[in-house]
């Protein structure tokens, strides 16, 4: 194929602010319709993009190639699965699903059909993790003991709608969201869990989901993960602080990427991963530590590898198995918050 094109799902946060942006920017892919009903979205796409803005995905199947799934958690399943039976390969905004069962089913499908199946877990590109992924490679830390991660806000008045309003069947809440970001970057970095404990809270009025969640994994190896994400943070902990056998690594300060694709910044513009250099992290002990540079962002190599996975044969960025483990992790989170339990993984 000359130009692969695609076919977006939803223009809310995650369409508008991630994928058409990234879409547009790779090589290759094609951004010509976008799924919204909204009148004023029809008319962005179409001035930004040149995109036609449809009203159902239907409408996707005989102009596009690939099919991006950005809509509402909720409808992600059964979006994918009908881009999945018209044969078209599909990527997903995580979660993938609301349940690991769900998210087995669509791997299932994908392999049925013979057509590619990813999920859009892009802070695996962040440029902080990705730090955290190379001196971890390097033995710079030694045997990682423990990882603390966090994606902590202050935002004591909610902004409303689904992620925070929602019930269960929104698949709403912090849990789902940037949990599925905490236990993806846990997982790739440690390996698989075995034990999963979870407290997770409703701190604010007029809000039905999570917005205080802390997670506690035990990795097989035998590291620990502790995740935090909170909207109630009024203090922000480390982005990352992960301690080693032989040094550990401080890390304050967001991936710079979210930030600047919000402010309309392209991410193939010049310098568009790099971080703030007083926010890179120290490495070290308490009597011996650098400052390490922060390696860039570069959340355009998923689709990247996407294109590859359809021109080349090539795997595709994020293998969906992966996707859902995450999905068991945190099913075992909601199940040890409702219980109050320590859940307890299969090998």
């Amino acid at each position: 194929m000359s130009e692969i094109r695609v076919g977006l799902v939803g223009y809310g946060t995650a369409g508008a602010y991630f994928h058409a942006p990234l879409i547009a920017a790779t090589p290759g892919l094609s951004l010509v319709a976008v799924v919204t009903r909204n009148p004023d979205r029809q008319a962005e796409v179409a001035g930004r993009y040149g995109a036609a803005g449809v009203a159902d995905v239907r409408d996707l199947w005989e102009r596009c190639d690939l099919v991006v799934v950005a809509s509402p958690n909720r409808t992600h399943v059964a979006t994918a699965a009908a881009a999945l039976d018209a044969g078209l390969p599909v990527v997903v905004d995580k979660p993938l699903a609301r349940t690991a069962e769900e998210g087995r089913e669509l791997v299932r499908l994908a392999k049925e059909r013979d057509v590619l199946l990813t999920v859009f877990h892009n802070r695996r590109w962040d440029g902080d993790f990705r730090t955290v992924r190379r001196l971890a490679g390097e033995g710079r830390l030694g045997d990682v003991l423990r990882f603390e991660s966090r994606f902590e806000r202050w935002r004591p008045a909610p902004k409303g709608g689904w992620r925070e309003s929602g019930g269960p069947e929104e698949v709403g809440g912090l849990l789902y969201d940037l949990g599925s970001h905490l236990v993806d970057q846990a997982v790739q970095l440690l390996g698989p869990v075995r034990e999963v404990y979870c407290e997770s809270d409703v701190r604010r009025a007029q809000v039905s989901a999570d917005d205080d969640t802390f997670i506690a994994l035990t990795h097989a190896s035998g590291a620990r993960s502790h995740l935090w994400a909170s909207s109630m943070a009024a203090r922000l902990g480390p982005r990352f602080r992960v301690l080693g056998s032989a040094a550990g690594f401080v890390k304050y300060g967001m991936d710079v990427q979210e930030e600047r694709l919000r402010a309309g910044m392209t991410p193939d513009s010049p310098g568009f991963g790099d971080d703030v250099e007083d926010r890179w992290g120290v490495l070290g002990t308490e009597d011996d530590r650098e400052i390490v540079r922060t390696e860039p962002g570069a959340y355009l190599d998923f689709y990247r590898g996407v294109a590859a996975a359809l021109r080349e044969g090539a795997a595709p960025p994020v293998d969906p198995e992966s996707a859902v483990d995450v999905l068991a992790v945190i099913e075992a989170a909601r199940l040890s918050a409702t219980e109050r339990i320590v859940v307890h993984l299969d090998s």
